[in-house]
């Protein structure tokens, strides 16, 4: 019978240990800066117009206790205000208020009275490569202050919102995200912001988005300048529609996409211009317009109050009109 040789562990340890040490400590000296700013947020109100109750995270980005978070987690469907409270790591819990919300971006600030907990910072999230450490701290299924940790997977998503726009430089990362994630921050090995945790797939694994950093930045400042984020209004329906190649080739035209109008609002600024349901939305002040989410690109804040020459193909005529721009009303 053979005898059993204790493992020499000193000798058996992989060369790659001192890496794996140095990525370790790299996720906990981010966390240590990270967690103390991270909420559980607990939301009371109505959804669908029967009283509800829902959690998710959120994080501190100011001093003096404004927080981010998903715009699902806090948004109300039958108006009026949420009742939100905020608990965090050091115990504390503070009532906390919606200051706005964009459903837009699936992003909300909200105000917290009372912590005395660091803001967390931004970082440019254009500068981000793949495969970078990616680090999401949150309170997923009501476990507090839970840390996962993985890579930038991909840039340049795209992420249909709850209000049916588009939302643009999407993350994606394989850092575990679930259920009460929804609102945390995903930071990088310094502790900084690079994204906003908002969706998963259901059903498959290691497919996790956040919402990027530069655009949470753009959408909080929006918010806590106006209440809102500020886009112009042309008052269409429309849908994305292919455009027939003998068309294109007409038209010396390099998109085959464009958007048809299904839908006109009685007196809104497409309805003035002469705008009507069938027309199909070629260009906006010259820029060759692919379908609805780029019209919604080119409806940004720059061109309220402003007028726009739009050219549409209207039973096989080019028409072109002129159309006044108003702010487009919050949901």
């Amino acid at each position: 019978m053979g005898r059993i040789m204790p493992l020499d562990v000193a000798n058996t340890a992989s060369p790659d240990a001192p890496l794996f040490d140095a990525y370790s400590q790299s996720v906990v000296n981010a966390v240590d800066h990270v967690a103390p700013s991270v909420a559980h947020l607990r939301v009371r109100g109505k959804r669908q117009g029967k009283e509800s109750e829902g959690s998710g995270s959120g994080f501190l980005f100011t001093p003096d206790g404004y927080m981010v978070t998903n715009s699902h987690v806090v948004h109300q469907d039958g108006g009026g205000a949420p009742t939100i409270r905020a608990a965090l790591p050091d115990g504390g819990e503070f009532p906390a208020y919606l200051v706005g919300d964009d459903p837009d971006t699936d992003l909300a600030v909200i105000q917290v009275h009372g912590s005395h907990v660091p803001a967390l910072h931004f970082a440019d999230s254009a500068a981000l490569k793949v495969g970078q450490l990616a680090i999401a701290v949150g309170n997923p299924l009501g476990f507090e202050c839970t840390v996962t940790a993985g890579v930038i997977s991909a840039l340049g998503r795209s992420l249909r919102a709850q209000s049916g726009r588009q939302i643009d430089d999407v993350l994606q990362t394989d850092a575990a995200l679930n259920p009460g994630n929804s609102g945390g921050p995903l930071v990088d090995s310094k502790g900084n912001v690079i994204g906003v945790n908002t969706a998963t797939i259901m059903g498959a694994q290691g497919l996790c988005f956040s919402v990027s950093a530069n655009t949470a930045l753009f959408t909080v400042t929006q918010i806590l300048q106006h209440g809102s984020v500020r886009r112009s209004h042309l008052g269409v329906a429309a849908q994305t529609t292919g455009i027939p190649r003998r068309i294109v080739r007409a038209l010396e035209r390099g998109p085959e996409t464009a958007a048809r109008i299904f839908k006109v609002e009685t007196g809104g600024p497409a309805d003035k211009a002469g705008l009507v349901s069938g027309d199909l939305l070629l260009t906006l002040d010259e820029h060759a317009i692919t379908g609805v989410d780029h019209l919604h690109r080119l409806l940004s804040a720059e061109r309220i109050g402003h007028d726009v020459a739009i050219t549409v193909l209207r039973h096989g005529k080019l028409v072109t009109v002129t159309a006044a721009l108003t702010e487009r009303r919050a949901h």
